[in-house]
Formats: structure tokens, sequence, C-alpha cells
């Protein structure tokens, strides 16, 4: 896996596994802590074979959980193990992260709160690739023996057509009606995740299989978005029917427990409802089924995020929210086993001076 996703080459410097740890505000659960377990698995599987790897050292680092999804990592990590052609190191030292970051050329984040927003970033400025792998289970493990090369293909696919597209409609249903929204592509490029990370300072996620673009979000002068409508979002057994204007979550349509939790939280924090992405995945063509993990289930088909974007090209980063610790970038996935209140009936694009395509339809998709 790490040579295909990677493309390793003779100069590799380390590779680093960094991994999330609970506290009195994020309690630890049986899923986090096998997490812990498979980390150390991989790190010792590597270990074993460090001799036929073009690694110069191979590290696991440890850090208190951030709190939030895509919240900033700490500056400062615990190193647990380390080996290096010299020697093995199995004590714990804290070390700044900037410092371990510029030693590496991978970066594995096997983490219970996902750090690609801030590895993103980061990856920019030290020059590693990275792979995240939040809320990553064992029954993921087959998704990543996947042939990426064929995944990256029909990925690319998707990329070109987000690229060209000026808005996507979205038609969705649930058992009280449809709606339908519009989402503004202009002035943006889409992104391909198609497990193929081989560029220094990229990072995506792992298991992969999507493109994706962050909608235009009305940052220039006199240049509202168009991004608007009526977008449904099943939470427990509710459905929350959120309005959309000017790319932002403005009002909460629905009552109920969980209808009056999400206007209070839009209305304590706007920027948690900022649409940050649109995404559609791939890996449904090839039979992967969801395990209850947006890691994995958002490469299943349509998926929509609020929260931050900037770490995608988009104009709203930390500095957006009133409360660092309220920073977020979060996925709603639209595949029946997720949401099975609510169908995706279709998303079409509209491309300029040219006819529209149907890419879903009737929840799969139409390429």
């Amino acid at each position: 896996m790490l040579g295909t996703v990677f493309g390793l080459e003779a100069t590799e410097r380390g590779l680093t596994i960094l991994v999330d740890l609970p506290n009195s505000l994020l309690p630890d659960t049986s899923a986090w802590r096998d997490r812990r377990r498979i980390a150390v698995e991989w790190f010792t599987m590597l270990h074993a074979h460090f001799g036929s790897l073009p690694f110069s050292a191979i590290t696991c680092c440890t850090y208190p959980n951030v709190g939030s999804n895509n919240g900033d990592l700490p500056p400062v990590v615990t190193l647990v193990d380390s080996v290096t052609k010299e020697h093995v190191t199995r004590n714990v030292a804290e070390m700044p992260l900037a410092n371990l970051l510029q030693g590496s050329s991978v970066v594995l984040a096997v983490t219970e709160l996902s750090a690609t927003a801030p590895l993103k970033v980061l990856a920019r400025q030290h020059g590693f690739r990275g792979a995240t792998l939040p809320g990553f289970t064992r029954s993921m493990v087959p998704s990543l023996l996947l042939d990426y090369e064929k995944v990256n293909r029909r990925v690319m696919e998707l990329k070109e057509r987000l690229d060209r597209a000026s808005q996507a409609r979205i038609l969705l249903r649930d058992g009280n009606g449809r709606y339908e929204s519009i989402f503004d592509l202009r002035f943006r490029s889409g992104h391909a995740s198609g497990g193929i990370i081989r560029e220094a300072g990229t990072v995506g996620n792992l298991p992969s299989g999507e493109a994706y673009i962050v909608p235009y979000e009305g940052e220039r002068p006199d240049e509202k978005s168009g991004t608007a409508g009526l977008l449904p979002v099943q939470f427990g057994d509710e459905v929350v029917v959120f309005r959309l204007a000017n790319n932002r979550c403005v009002a909460v349509e629905t009552d109920g427990d969980q209808s009056t939790i999400q206007r209070q939280r839009i209305a304590a924090e706007p920027a948690y409802g900022n649409i940050a992405e649109l995404g559609i995945g791939v890996l449904g063509e090839w039979g992967v089924e969801a395990v209850g993990s947006t890691l994995l289930d958002e490469k299943l088909g349509l998926h929509i995020a609020f929260g931050r974007s900037e770490h995608f090209g988009g104009a709203t980063g930390p500095g957006a929210f009133r409360d660092p610790r309220n920073v977020i970038h979060i996925d709603w996935v639209y595949v029946p086993s997720v949401q099975p209140k609510i169908a995706v009936e279709s998303v079409l694009l509209n491309y300029p001076g040219r006819p529209d395509e149907m890419v879903i339809q009737h929840g799969r998709l139409g390429i």
C-alpha cells in the first residue's frame, strides 16, 4: 500500500505515524483503543522490515486530542517509538511537531479526530506527503488493498467534470417531500482524492476514492454566492432541514430536538454553517460498503460538509470561528446505510455553453 499510494523513492526521509489520545473531555472507546493497537502493529511490522524500506527513520508519536475534527494540532508531540539505521528508541520524549514533520517525507495520521485540514496546511510548509485515517477500523483494511490506479482514474473523471461545472443542482427526498439545492461552483477547481499521494506537500484520506470541490463562498466583493436552497440532514431519527443562502445555513426549517440543537449551534457559531465541500465518492462501484465511519463512508457516494474549507482552497479558516474550540469540518454522507430516511434523486452539473450532465441518478453514478 505504501509503495502504490506514495510511490516510494530511494531518497525518502522519515516515515511518521501520528496518534491522538483520549482525555477527560473526550474519553476513550474500544474502537479508539483498537486504532492505537493498529498503529503499534503497523509500526512493529515496518520496524521488522526496516532494512528493505527506503526511509531514514520510522517514528511513532502521540499528542493530546484537539477536541474537534480538523482543529489545529499542538506544537509539541510525544515521541514513543523510533527506529533509524543506527539505533532503536523506546522512551517517552517531547519534541516540536515542526521538527518532526521537517524530517519526514511520509506521514500517517491514525487518529480519532480528523487531522486532514491542519496536515494539509503543514504539508505545504514542510514538503511531506500525508495520509489521514481518522476513525480507521479493521473493517476498512480491505479497502486499502484496492487497485488505487483504477480508483484514481475514476476519481479524475469526476474531478474534471467539477472543474468545468458552474453549478450543481441536487435533489434529495424523504418521507415528507423533495428538497432542491444549488451549489455555486464558480471560481473553484475540483480536487481528486484517488489514493495516489505522490507529490510533496499533499495530504489525502485513506481509504480514498472521491472527487470534491469547495463551493464559492461569496468572498469576492459585490459577488454573492449562488449556493442556496433546502438541504436535509438526518440526525438520529430526525431529519433536520437547513435553509441555505449565500453558501451558509441561515435557518432551520424543521422542529424537533435535533432541529433545536442545530439552530442553536448555527446561532452560536455561524462558521459551522458554511458549506465547505461538495463531494462524490466512487468506492460503491467496487462493492465497498459503509462501516459507520465518515472516513470510508464518504467515499461511497454524495457528501456535503459544513465548516472549515481553507485546507481545500476555500475562504473559511479557523479565524472565521468565534471560538477556536469550535473549528470543525464535518461531512454529511448521503448513502442509505448512513442516512436511511434521505434518498438522492439526482445530482445535475451545469456547464457554461454546454448541455447539463446527470452525474448521479437514483443514488447511483451515471457517468
